[in-house]
Parts: structure tokens; C-alpha cells; sequence
């Protein structure tokens, strides 16, 4: 066979398994999260004042600048935020907006959820939040996931914070096997910062999945570590932060 042909061959090979892992991705529903926070969170909170089945929801600015909380399916600790505006996922416009809500913020905030399901104080630096590109998601709602890390990963983090600066830069080592460029925030600036607009990439959003880590600087400094990954046809990576996590808290 001639070599061109060998190249279409892998090409094609790389399309079908890339088809198969989206299709396996997106199985269900795919607005089974915008069903739940719309339909019934929301509404149960502005009518009864109770925000079930979500366990909070949020609407101090508004349903447009709202959020809910609501514990996943998935692991016996995960929680996921949902904004109760209609957002389809990372490469929404919306996340880039100068008045856009602070949602990873939010999110780390509502990391004492974790803790409450797993009844004990957890350290800062098990903890993490996700969100899927939009090839490696299941829903078409954004939802940032609220949970422990691999414990793999939290070991090669510290491993290796000293190369982990306050500007993108590859990671040395693979994470979930998957090759990330990572960058600290101290929690302060975090507070502050659009964690979507740190991303800075022209060509938009989609392809990226972002993973906030949270860390103890060696001045003691609180403070998270930010990791990116981008989804890649030729590397069959469909962008799945989640992975980092454990769906557990060992």
C-alpha cells in the first residue's frame, strides 16, 4: 500500500475511535442538568423558598448571574455548579463578559459540600473543580465539577510546584496521562479573576478543559493551581479535566 494510503488509514482510524469516545461522552440527555435547575431547582426556590433537589441555589443577582448546587450522580462526594442562566459550556461568550459571575470562584467556595458529605475537614490541596471541553462533556449546560483529586495527581503537583509559576507553562509530567501547562493564583486573586479569561486563547474556548487544584504556596501563600488542557483530534484527547478527580476522598 502506498504511504499516502497508510495516512488516510490512520486518519480514518483516528476519526472512529475520536466518534466513539464523544458518542460514549454524550450518552443520556444531554439536557438532563437544564431540566433539573431550571425546571425544578429554581422554581422550588423562588416558590417555596426550598432549592431541592439541588442542595443551594443561588439568585441574589438575578436568575442571569444565578448558580445551583446540586450533589452528582457520580461518587459519593461530587457536586456540581450549574448556572441558572443558559450557558452551553466553556466556549459560551457570556463566560468572557465584563460582568460575567465569578462561577470558579463560586465553585471553591461550595467545596464544604465535599467536606459535609464526607463528614470530616478535608485539606485544601485534596480538593479541585473541573470543566470538560466541549468534546470530553456530557451536557450541554456548563457545570463546573466540585471535587477530590486523584491522589496520584496531588502527589505530582507538589512534586513539582517549584516549576509552577504565575504564567502558563507546560507541566514537566503527565497528569491521568495527559500533558497539561499549569500556573498559580494566590486565593486572593482567584476571588477576583475570571478564571475563563486566564485561558487567553484567541481562537476560543471550546477545545479546553480547566482544572483548578487548590495548593499551599512555600511561603504559605493559600492559593490554587490552574491546569489546561486542550482537546486534540491527533492525540485522541477529547479535553476531560475530570479525570484529575477521584470521585472519592481517600
Amino acid at each position: 500500500m502506498r504511504p499516502r494510503h497508510w495516512r488516510q488509514w490512520i486518519l480514518l482510524a483516528g476519526v472512529l475511535a475520536w466518534t466513539l469516545a464523544g458518542s460514549a461522552c454524550h450518552s443520556g440527555d444531554p439536557d438532563a442538568l437544564w431540566k433539573i435547575v431550571h425546571g425544578q431547582c429554581v422554581p422550588d426556590q423562588t416558590g417555596h423558598g426550598s432549592p431541592a433537589p439541588c442542595a443551594e441555589v443561588h439568585l441574589d443577582g438575578g436568575e442571569d448571574h444565578g448558580y445551583a448546587l446540586l450533589k452528582d450522580r457520580n461518587g459519593p462526594y461530587q457536586f456540581l455548579l450549574i448556572p441558572t442562566a443558559p450557558i452551553p459550556g466553556i466556549e459560551s461568550p457570556r463566560l468572557l463578559a465584563a460582568d460575567a459571575p465569578n462561577y470558579f470562584w463560586d465553585a471553591w467556595q461550595a467545596r464544604k459540600l465535599v467536606e459535609q458529605k464526607a463528614q470530616r475537614s478535608l485539606p485544601r490541596e485534596a480538593l479541585s473543580l473541573a470543566i470538560n471541553s466541549a468534546y470530553g462533556r456530557s451536557q450541554q449546560q456548563l457545570h463546573i465539577h466540585i471535587d477530590c483529586l486523584r491522589p496520584e495527581v496531588r502527589a505530582a503537583l507538589q512534586a513539582h510546584l517549584h516549576e509552577i509559576g504565575a504564567h502558563w507553562a507546560p507541566l514537566s509530567v503527565p497528569l491521568a496521562g495527559r500533558h497539561y501547562r499549569a500556573m498559580r493564583i494566590a486565593e486572593s486573586a482567584f476571588a477576583q479573576a475570571n478564571a475563563f479569561a486566564l485561558l487567553d486563547d484567541a481562537g476560543g474556548l471550546a477545545k479546553h478543559t480547566l482544572v483548578a487544584a487548590g495548593a499551599t504556596f512555600e511561603d504559605q501563600t493559600p492559593g490554587l493551581i490552574l491546569l489546561d488542557d486542550s482537546a486534540s483530534l491527533w492525540r485522541l484527547d477529547p479535553g476531560h479535566g475530570e479525570d484529575l478527580q477521584a470521585h472519592s476522598c481517600s
